[in-house]
């Protein structure tokens, strides 16, 4: 497995290793397990996040292929769409995304214009519009067809940075994860985040069942779809096992797909996220996301409260990143932070 994982074609982009942080108020106000983060929210390019480690294997295929300009999609708030942006700006090629206007309703009267959109614009990202009742798959293979007529060399990345070649990023972040707890002497029972397109899942999973086999990977379904979730990742962990040439025993029963904490859709926000938002921020000083890690972060906070974890585990959290959607969502904070202070004027 490690040798194929450094044999395939890899450029950096991530500042690695991301630092692993420890929660001493959050593990205490929970009276459960002790909680530590790891901080993939520090990858570095464009604010960070998950995506970047999957770039990394991704765009160096792009360019192994002579790519002047890459095709992706996303919804308006996308983080991927963020960090594909600001890789393509610092490799100086050119990005044409289909951005879905319609998959979140009710939103902020700026969430089309604030937070990822307005840095997308500043990364010069090209946004084309399209409905959430669009194939998204064939919208991105139409675009780099035109493209491909006006003598570009265009290359498709899938939703959310989601193949096998983006699945190596978190095989390679389960590596860095094994030196970083034999540097800091702890060891993890449980690991927790957010899956929606399934990429960082199956490649925590993969990697975990070869070299950290005693840990369990918990994915907390964000698309309010944890069927189609759990048989995204086990259809890309299985992929990904014969691209290693490696096939860990019982695969398929190591993926667990949580159900309960995204509400009633994708990007919609919960009062369970909305807690888990300002808890972090208040006893840790840590931001989350409101649609990836705070809802994975309300996932960590149920199982908690249920009992799943004893005092005696050792849990850590994958903060995806996503900072900058935070602000396209200000309203669902507003009462929240009202209430903590009464005597602010928000």
């Amino acid at each position: 497995m490690r040798d194929t994982l450094l044999a395939t074609p890899r450029i950096n982009l991530a500042e690695l290793p991301t630092p692993l942080q420890y929660c001493p108020r959050l593990s205490a106000y929970l009276d459960g397990p002790r909680i530590y983060v790891k901080r993939d929210d520090l990858t570095g390019l464009g604010l960070g996040g998950n995506k970047v480690r999957k770039l990394e294997f991704v765009l160096a295929e792009a360019l192994g292929q002579g790519a002047d300009t890459i095709v992706s999609a996303g919804v308006v708030q996308s983080n991927s769409l963020r960090q594909i942006a600001a890789a393509t700006a610092r490799l100086g090629l050119d990005f044409h995304a289909a951005v879905i206007t319609d998959r979140v309703p009710n939103v902020d009267p700026d969430y089309q214009e604030s937070g990822n959109m307005l840095l997308d614009a500043l990364f010069r990202m090209k946004a084309y519009p399209c409905s959430v009742k669009e194939d998204r798959v064939v919208f991105m293979q139409q675009l780099a067809d035109k493209l491909r007529q006006q003598g570009k060399k265009p290359y498709i990345i899938p939703y959310g940075v989601s193949n096998v070649l983006g699945a190596l990023g978190y095989v390679n972040c389960v590596l860095e994860l094994v030196m970083q707890m034999q540097s800091h002497a702890c060891s993890f029972d449980a690991i927790v985040h957010a899956s929606g397109s399934s990429g960082t899942q199956a490649g925590l999973v993969v990697g975990a069942a070869t070299l950290l086999p005693a840990i369990h990977i918990l994915g907390i379904d964000i698309d309010a779809e944890p069927e189609r979730v759990r048989r995204d990742v086990v259809h890309l962990s299985n992929e990904l096992a014969t691209y290693l040439r490696h096939r860990p025993a019982s695969l398929d029963e190591r993926i667990e797909v949580v159900a309960g904490y995204a509400g009633p859709g994708y990007g919609i926000p919960t009062p369970e996220m909305v807690e888990a938002v300002s808890l972090f921020a208040q006893l840790e000083g840590l931001v989350l996301d409101p649609v990836y890690a705070g809802k994975g972060a309300a996932g960590l906070i149920g199982l908690v409260r249920q009992g799943r974890f004893t005092k005696e585990d050792t849990v850590l959290f994958l903060h995806t990143g996503g900072m900058p959607a935070l602000y396209a969502y200000r309203s669902a904070f507003v009462r929240h932070i009202a209430a903590l202070s009464p005597e602010c004027d928000i």
